[in-house]
């Protein structure tokens, strides 16, 4: 997987000179740019910058090779771009091999989702959020989290009371904020210190 940097006073031109030479556009790329102090006090730019394709074909080869460690084989590995996010949906198991890789309560898909990502940083030098599914499983919890917060919003509409949820993550925070945006007159807001972070859904006349 290569990763281009380029340092400069000026990060747009930096980019958009990397972009050139691997004859790409922005949408195509994940790229981070951090500051480093220059002499006499002037800012330069790293600019560091990697193609869409190349990420997916590591994430692909990575979690290939950890399920063939654990005897799991032909599994369909598919992608999608959500944001600056990258959602990584792996199906195609049986029923006892999903039970295994999403663990007692999602626990071991949320550890292989960790590792993923810790091994994606130590590659790049920077981090790209992917969110890992495997046989369906987040996406349902997604689907009864959408019910409950649809629940809660119409309840919060009635009695004029906010409503204080559990904590999350940034991942499900975003998917009520989003659920809660389809009503009127209720707005949410986010409150707290990760990693116990929370959404307090409030009505607004």
């Amino acid at each position: 997987m290569e990763v281009v940097r380029r340092e400069s006073k000026n990060k747009e031109e930096a980019l958009a000179a990397i972009l050139a030479e691997l004859n790409v556009n922005s949408n195509e790329v994940y790229f981070a740019i951090s500051e480093n102090a220059g002499s006499f006090g002037k800012v330069k730019y790293l600019v560091s910058v990697v193609t869409k394709y190349d990420v997916k074909d590591f994430i692909r080869d990575y979690l290939n090779k950890f399920l063939e460690y654990l005897d799991i084989k032909n599994v369909d590995i598919k992608f999608k771009d959500n944001g600056g996010d990258l959602n990584v949906y792996v199906s195609s198991l049986d029923e006892e091999e999903a039970r295994l890789l999403i663990g007692k309560e999602g626990k071991f898909l949320k550890s292989l989702q960790h590792l993923l990502r810790k091994a994606l940083r130590n590659k790049l030098g920077f981090g790209i959020k992917v969110n890992l599914d495997i046989a369906g499983y987040r996406k349902h919890k997604e689907e009864i989290l959408k019910r409950e917060v649809r629940k809660i919003a119409k309840e919060v509409q009635k009695t004029k009371i906010d409503a204080k949820l559990d904590s999350m993550n940034s991942y499900d925070r975003r998917i009520v904020h989003m659920v809660v945006s389809e009503f009127d007159n209720v707005i949410t807001q986010s409150e707290g210190e990760e990693p116990n972070r929370y959404v307090v859904i409030k009505f607004k006349s």
